[in-house]
């Protein structure tokens, strides 16, 4: 069988479900009128693949799917759009026996929870689109939701003890619920016999398509495309770039021989609003200020227009705040442009102490993971120097011509090709310098971070750390390694290596102070971090997704 990948949907779906069966042979409640027994996990479930079930969902998963007892209590019905409180028809689909959950398909909905509020949805497809998931739940309550997933996700994958694990403050909600997402790739397959090998072993041409395909996303729980139309969680310039690229496919559908994701990017131009003359001063009539369009939005001093791009490489444009950041329009960029502002300023206001005790020594940013520049450039004022590394060169490109367009002084905001952990190679000379304190931000693709980088983390030891991630799951795993000062094993070559990591470990914890969470003793010298503030930001209502930012402090 294939290994389960650290912080996978699979592993996430996983603990929960182990968590929830063991929470109730505890506390021995009864559900569904039945007591919870023992039973072996390899016995055999009677569930026939695809038929119908009847499921009361009593947990929501950190995945965003309802979990259900079987009616013996010792087997999970893991079902996508239903909330706790539903009552629900369900098809069996694939059975997990040893680990004693199956994964249904929804059906309808029999007996609805208090918390469902069908009346909020606003799109026919979903239910049946992978996109969304909560378009039935209030926001309030997706908002506690995400909360709860960024809880169970460090008391699930962090091995640190509660104690260590600070209280979580309040998911960050998003200004927009709806028309907030900038980027959409929908896609359609290729015509039948398309993906064979036959045509390239014989030279026969590529069957071509006799009618225009499902153009869209996914079914859940399949590989299959289906035909969306529209989508509301796009902006306006992107829904309506949406429809007119089905136009545009459907009438040159015969110029295609294979499948295609296409590419719809917002791009947003901004120029100084129209001053209009007082009557008093003027004797002609004033001008009229721009008319808003739906695509066109008007607030002192400026006027947007925001339209999509199709090409892959032409230039998109974002503005946030007073700062204004080009990419190419196929390369990363955060999706949801109304919440940037105020998670920049949130960690602008939290990377540096509250209150320092002592002088400000001179501090240097080290933006790791850096893409285009977002933190380096954002938070470049409240550092005397900023240094962005990235492994993709063209994201270095775009980082340097947006520190020129925010005018910022190439000799104290620099830029540099290469693996995230060789910029602590690059400034460790400069560590002599007892004055100069270091800041590192951490914001690694959803796998996170390796443990070469976090042993050459703890070596360059950092005096404060923002690790932002979309998958809180392997930033509770990080985490927790920085918060021990290493992982158990590593020994001499591990992060701490000259303090002594690997070396007489025992159950102290992250503080040097009698606990659970593993690690090792505190030698003198090692260092560790204290987990300062962890919250969740909502970049994709709707969605079960919830970003985390955690802001640590040097102990050691």
């Amino acid at each position: 069988m294939k290994a389960m990948q650290e912080g996978s949907n699979e592993e996430v779906l996983l603990a929960d479900i182990r968590s929830l069966l063991q929470s109730t042979k505890i506390e021995g409640e009864e559900l569904n009128g039945k007591i919870p027994i023992e039973k072996e996990a390899d016995s055999p479930v009677p569930f026939e693949r695809f038929s119908e079930i009847e499921v009361k969902i009593s947990a929501l998963s950190s995945t965003g799917d309802g979990l259900g007892f079987s009616s013996s209590s010792d087997h999970i019905f893991v079902v996508p759009f239903t909330l706790p409180g539903d009552v629900v028809k369900a098809k069996i689909v694939t059975q997990f026996v040893n680990d004693q959950y199956t994964l249904t398909d929804f059906i309808s909905v029999l007996e609805p929870s208090p918390q469902r509020k069908d009346h909020l949805v606003k799109c026919p497809y979903f239910a049946k689109c992978s996109g969304c998931q909560f378009q039935m739940l209030s926001y309030e309550d997706q908002l506690a939701h995400k909360k709860t997933v960024l809880e169970k996700a460090y008391r699930n994958f962090s091995n640190l003890s509660s104690d260590l694990i600070p209280v979580i403050g309040d998911t960050v909600g998003s200004p927009l619920q709806y028309g907030y997402r900038t980027k959409l790739t929908p896609h359609f397959d290729g015509p039948p016999g398309s993906h064979t090998r036959r045509g390239r072993k014989d030279g026969s041409e590529r069957p071509g398509f006799d009618k225009v395909p499902p153009i869209g996303f996914m079914v859940k729980g399949t590989r299959k495309t289906m035909d969306i139309e529209d989508c509301p969680i796009g902006t306006d310039a992107v829904r309506d770039g949406l429809k007119k690229e089905r136009k545009r496919v459907a009438e040159e559908i015969s110029k295609y021989k294979r499948g295609a994701t296409l590419l719809l990017r917002e791009t947003t131009t901004r120029v100084p609003t129209q001053q209009i003359p007082s009557p008093n001063t003027d004797p002609h009539t004033p001008p009229k200020a721009p008319e808003p369009t739906p695509s066109t939005s008007t607030s002192a001093p400026h006027t947007e227009t925001k339209t999509y791009i199709t090409d892959q490489n032409a230039t998109s444009t974002e503005h946030i705040g007073p700062y204004t950041f080009l990419n190419p329009a196929g390369a990363f960029f955060q999706n949801n442009n109304s919440i940037l502002e105020p998670f920049t300023t949130y960690i602008r206001t939290h990377i540096l102490p509250p209150s320092p005790t002592t002088p400000k020594p001179q501090k240097t940013l080290i933006d790791t993971y850096s893409g285009s520049g977002l933190f380096s450039i954002t938070l470049a004022p409240l550092f005397t120097a900023t240094h962005g590394i990235d492994i993709s060169t063209s994201s270095i490109a775009s980082a340097t011509h947006n520190r020129i367009l925010n005018h910022l002084d190439p000799t104290t905001t620099t830029f540099a090709t290469g693996d995230a952990a060789d910029i602590f190679a690059s400034v460790a000379g400069r560590k002599n310098n007892k004055d100069e304190e270091f800041v590192v931000v951490i914001d690694p693709p959803r796998k996170g971070c390796d443990d070469g980088f976090l042993k050459q983390l703890l070596r360059f030891r950092p005096w404060r750390v923002v690790y932002v991630s979309c998958n809180v799951h392997t930033q509770a795993r990080d985490v927790g390694v920085l918060v021990r000062g290493g992982r158990e094993g590593w020994g001499d070559g591990g992060g701490n290596d000259d303090d002594g990591v690997g070396e007489e470990k025992g159950g102290e914890d992250g503080r040097g102070e009698k606990g659970g969470g593993g690690g090792g003793r505190r030698e003198k010298g090692r260092v560790r971090y204290r987990i300062e503030s962890l919250r969740g930001f909502d970049f994709f209502p709707q969605t079960g997704h919830v970003e985390g930012v955690a802001i640590l402090q040097r102990i050691g």
